[in-house]
């Protein structure tokens, strides 16, 4: 067998078990991630945008889509104190935010909890794209792999 076959088809199917293993990192950081946000979510007990009966079942808010309602709901009820951040510190004399009007300080926690909630959202994307990148990277290497293995296997027969 010619040694530069031999060399290559050996790199190219440690390129595949290397894609193998980042891919394998990757849904297992993507994995570990998604618990820890659940658990934080379940550890909140937050039922903002559930229906009386999940609620009653003893569901929270611990998916994306769940995230999404309670944030959207919460963007409701703001609106029903000022239609935006602006206006609502327009209304004030010093033209400022005023943690010391009930209005303000309820508007900003308000805010607070449904930029958390968005983050939250935008965590379950990112898990998802790590998630898929890991398996498209064990398939690439798989590929990769299977490969190198041919072309060991083809060098074999060409001498």
């Amino acid at each position: 067998m010619n040694s530069k076959i031999r060399l290559v088809s050996m790199l190219v199917v440690v390129l595949g078990i290397v894609s193998l293993a980042v891919g394998a990192v990757f849904i297992g950081l993507a994995i570990q991630k998604n618990n820890f946000v659940v658990n934080s979510l379940r550890e909140q007990k937050i039922t903002l945008g559930l229906t009386k009966d999940q609620v009653a079942k003893g569901e929270l808010v611990d998916t994306s889509d769940e995230a999404l309602v309670a944030a959207n709901t919460l963007a409701t009820h703001l609106k029903s104190i000022a239609p935006t951040f602006g206006a609502l510190t327009a209304a004030n004399p010093s033209g400022k935010f005023d943690p010391t009007v009930a209005s303000n300080l309820t508007y900003g926690q308000g805010l607070t909890m449904e930029t958390s909630l968005n983050l939250v959202v935008l965590s379950f994307g990112v898990i998802q794209a790590t998630m898929a990148t890991g398996g498209a990277l064990i398939i690439i290497g798989i590929a990769v792999g299977a490969t190198g293995i041919a072309l060991f296997k083809l060098g074999k027969k060409t001498v």
